[in-house]
């Protein structure tokens, strides 16, 4: 496996830009299943998560390319409308294409998934708002299996704004002729690119961003031909690197105002922020960060997948503070990580206390997941010493060229071979 030497305490200075949205662009590659006309989608970032999903469209039967950031679909034969376990095991996402297959075929199969490192995350909300249009749901085998002589529009309040429930019941609402009402939907800028991008294939649908959704489905969809929006999440972590290691760090082809409430408590902190357009420009605090408490909530709150990599940071504030996690129960897995670099952390339930520490100095460590691998490498960036990070394939999930990119702007980071 391949894993990041970083030589840290190295100020950063230049320039990085943002690809295009891994959870942005997840959904809509599943839309593409909603019709049969070929579908562009560019500003798709080259993941392993992206790879994942041309996997799963390939199996199930579509014609995929990904070259320079355009991700072309196509159909000449039937399609299958079954999603297997060894495919869905390596991406949750996989899920989403249940809500276009039983839209368009009146049924659909696909493997139960399992739990995650950072919590369980059930997809019971996504299967009471689809039986809610009329499916019918067993189990076989552990897969779901969904049929529906008829989906028929309805009117689906979920009992927690799920992003991934949202965006399922949205395509599937899509190609059901009617009007079909999502309430205390997710609100995220990615539920939004999806809707533009669901519009653009024909459908009606209005309020994106609110947490009323109304979705006007049509008999047939046209093809998608789109451009994903920015990564947030890889705006923010851009931005934690250079706060905790030092310099200034300007972002290109960003969306400033995805990130007010996570920019507000990097001001808090000490940092300095601007934005122009699709350019944010931030400036680390002089000496050691101001504590500042965040608790993570849906959008427009503190980002969840975000709460790693800040904890990093804080790790070395000027005081104490807390970060409390409220929305999965198991994503602090990267404290004793942090703890093996010198941070003074003690987790109680969903709330973690850090005393801030002078200097974090270098480890070996191991990523857990994703966010708790950008985590790691924010805190090598600004540690003394050499740290050794495994398991960067969590990482390689959803940060495209990343050793790249922060060699570009001064980190000194390595790709290996254990």
């Amino acid at each position: 496996m391949d894993c990041f030497i970083i030589n840290g305490g190295r100020r950063v200075k230049g320039s990085v830009k943002i690809s295009g949205s891994k959870n942005a662009a997840l959904p809509i590659l599943f839309a593409t299943l909603l019709t049969d006309e070929k579908c562009e989608v560019s500003n798709v970032p080259d993941l392993a998560d992206i790879k994942s999903t041309m996997n799963l469209l390939l199996y199930i039967g579509k014609i995929c390319g990904h070259e320079d950031g355009i991700f072309t679909v196509s159909e000449e034969e039937p399609l299958k409308t079954r999603a297997p376990y060894e495919l869905v095991r390596k991406m949750r996402a996989s899920v989403l294409a249940a809500g276009p297959l039983l839209a368009r075929f009146g049924k659909a199969r696909f493997a139960m998934p399992g739990g995650c490192s950072i919590g369980v995350r059930p997809i019971d909300i996504h299967l009471e708002g689809l039986k809610q249009m009329g499916a019918e749901i067993s189990y076989e085998d552990g897969d779901v299996v969904l049929n529906a002589g008829r989906l028929r529009p309805a009117v689906i309040p979920l009992h927690f704004p799920s992003v991934g429930a949202t965006e399922n019941i949205m395509m599937c609402a899509s190609l059901v002729e009617g009007e079909t009402v999502i309430k205390n939907a997710a609100r995220e800028p990615e539920i939004t690119d999806l809707a533009k991008a669901l519009s653009s294939m024909g459908a009606e649908i209005s309020g994106a961003g609110t947490s009323v959704l109304r979705v006007g489905g049509r008999a047939r969809l046209g093809a998608v031909n789109y451009r994903v929006m920015p990564d947030r999440i890889e705006t923010g972590s851009y931005m934690l690197v250079c706060a905790a290691a030092g310099g200034e760090l300007r972002l290109t082809d960003a969306a400033p105002d995805t990130l007010t409430v996570f920019s507000d408590a990097l001001r808090q902190a000490g940092a300095k922020i601007s934005a122009s357009g699709s350019e944010i420009t931030i400036r680390a605090p002089e000496g050691r960060p101001a504590p500042v408490n965040v608790t993570t909530s849906p959008y427009p709150g503190f980002p969840t997948d975000l709460q790693a990599p800040w904890l990093s940071f804080v790790t070395m504030a000027d005081g104490e503070c807390e970060v409390r996690e409220e929305i999965f129960e198991n994503r602090f897995m990267h404290v004793p990580e942090l703890m093996r670099m010198g941070a003074d952390i003690s987790v109680s339930g969903r709330k973690a206390s850090v005393r801030g520490v002078p200097e974090l100095h270098g480890a070996p460590v191991m990523a857990s997941d994703l966010r708790a691998g950008m985590a790691l490498i924010v805190a090598a960036a600004a540690a003394k010493g050499k740290t050794f990070i495994r398991r960067v394939y969590h990482i390689d999930r959803g940060y495209e060229k990343i050793e790249e990119k922060l060699r570009a702007v001064g980190i000194d980071i390595k790709r290996t071979r254990e």
